[in-house]
């Protein structure tokens, strides 16, 4: 059966949902509500029934219907406060009211299609394919768990522009098969596999996957998940967010890997562009250089490569905190001259939008447009944790501790063993400060030292918190192991930390206290 509104039509037998001659990237479980409501668009369907047909009885809360419910608008392109298709009728439950057509097919659905056979050549970017994960419980119902937690991942590795993944109706020809994760990489031309299982033991569910080097076989990342029952779908997001914020990172340190190992005569664009990625993640002056010449020969050779550019004014913006600059005049020009190239071609690309907007904020103080920049950024990729962490330092100069906490939280949610996790610790140390926490800002401070000893920010806000809360000893201590770090620090050189005069006010008495020269 098809069912025919708008430009969509709903295929019940091949499970898919096309918006004109596109498919529409859907989860089964929002699938099978988008097809109960059209089959009973002659009435008013309620929560109870949803539960009842889509979950099979299940308890499931407000949270988690309401949140099927708008992915079901959101494929169909409807919304809450439109409700052209499915509309909520308060008190009572909901019901579509587009105009449909029923088209009935006699051709059966091809549920034994045989994966590709062809050998494919690998693409120039990484590329990878998420397999469907084995049921290996007695209960049929956590099929579709497995099945959504599949799509979901695959779903956001797409946001990573410089990711090829393989599409959903290809990946799924292999269901229920025993594969050579091997002959998979030759038959999907892909050089990355993450296969995984769903398993139930009594009340819990553990999920577990493993990502494969499709060319040697070799294990590159595995980890598994456990959760209870009743918190099925806040287990499956917090597995996709998991999944996805383990291997990307993993995918990309082996392709920095496989360029460094490619001779320089045979490099391009794009591996010019990893090899800039390996030097720019150590913090010295000289891998920075290295960085910015390995970055500006990347958009040398690809003019539209828009992470290029972000990633080269970040350099700078590196260059700048780190005090690296020899012309600091010419090499603010260059920094923002980049960072502005980097948002202009990078419309979709989240790392051109957050670097690029991240410079703009550091360097051309053009916090506005930065945090617009950025905010679009994680609207396209919202699975990029260094983006979220400089995005709370973003809102920590704007003076919002409330999103500052918000998105260093999520960074370390998404990255929890990231390098850089003293730094989110850090912005959250501010962001308590401006909001007169001065307990949690002195312990967020000392949990960023303890990741790394010698960030000077959060030496500093340990200093100033510890001195308007009284604890003088403490602060003096931090204040000393501060200029021994740098003997020219000074208060106002912390000024652009502070959006609101008062706060910067308060800030500087407190490093005054603490025993900070004037």
């Amino acid at each position: 059966m098809r069912f025919l509104f708008e430009n969509y039509a709903l295929d019940t037998e091949k499970r898919e949902l096309h918006r004109g001659a596109d498919a529409v990237s859907i989860t089964p479980q929002v699938f099978d509500l988008l097809d109960y409501l059209i089959r009973n668009r002659e009435r008013v369907v309620s929560k109870d029934d949803l539960i009842s047909a889509v979950w099979n009885g299940r308890i499931v809360s407000d949270a988690a219907l309401t949140t099927r419910l708008n992915a079901v608008r959101n494929a169909i392109g409807d919304s809450g406060e439109e409700q052209r298709l499915l509309k909520t009728l308060a008190r009572r439950g909901f019901r579509f009211v587009g105009q449909v057509q029923e088209e009935r097919g006699d051709a059966a659905p091809d549920n034994g299609a045989e994966p590709p056979k062809s050998s494919l050549t690998l693409p120039t970017r990484p590329s990878v394919v998420v397999l469907p994960f084995v049921n290996l419980s007695l209960d049929p119902e956590q099929e579709y768990f497995a099945d959504g937690v599949v799509e979901d991942i695959t779903m956001a590795l797409s946001r990573f522009h410089w990711l090829f993944v393989i599409a959903r109706n290809s990946s799924f020809t292999y269901k229920g098969r025993s594969v050579d994760v091997r002959q998979v990489g030759r038959e999907l031309g892909v050089r990355y596999v993450l296969e995984g299982s769903v398993r139930k033991a009594g009340s819990r569910l553990r999920i577990a996957g493993q990502l494969i080097d499709a060319e040697t076989g070799a294990h590159l990342w595995a980890g598994h998940f456990d959760g209870a029952l009743e918190d099925v779908f806040d287990l499956q997001d917090h597995v996709t967010s998991s999944v996805v914020g383990a291997i990307a990172p993993k995918l990309q340190r082996e392709e920095i890997k496989r360029a460094k190992r490619k001779p320089t005569e045979n490099l391009d664009a794009y591996d010019y562009y990893l090899r800039g990625l390996a030097s720019a993640g150590r913090w010295t002056r000289e891998a920075n250089a290295d960085a910015l010449r390995l970055f500006c020969k990347a958009v040398e050779l690809d003019h539209g490569l828009a992470c290029g550019y972000g990633m080269a004014a970040w350099c700078y913006v590196r260059r700048k905190a780190r005090g690296w600059m020899d012309e600091p005049i010419q090499e603010s020009a260059e920094a923002v001259r980049l960072a502005r190239k980097a948002v202009l071609l990078g419309e979709d690309d989240p790392v051109a939008l957050c670097m690029g907007g991240y410079a703009l904020a550091l360097i051309a103080r053009e916090f506005d447009d930065a945090a617009a920049f950025m905010d679009r950024g994680l609207a396209v990729n919202p699975n990029l944790g260094r983006s979220w962490s400089l995005s709370a330092w973003l809102r920590v100069w704007r003076g919002e501790p409330d999103l500052a906490l918000e998105h260093a939280a999520h960074a370390m949610r998404l990255s929890p063993l990231d390098p850089s996790t003293y730094a989110m610790h850090g912005a959250m140390a501010y962001a308590h400060f401006l909001k007169g926490r001065y307990d949690e800002a002195s312990s967020c401070a000392e949990s960023s030292l303890r990741f790394n000893p010698n960030f000077l920010l959060a030496t500093c806000v340990s200093a100033a918190s510890n001195a308007v809360a009284g604890r003088l000893d403490l602060a003096q201590r931090a204040i000393s192991r501060a200029l021994e770090r740098d003997p020219d620090l000074r208060a106002a050189n912390l000024r652009d930390l502070f959006h609101r005069k008062e706060d910067f006010a308060t800030f500087a008495k407190g490093l005054r206290d603490a025993g900070l020269p004037d």
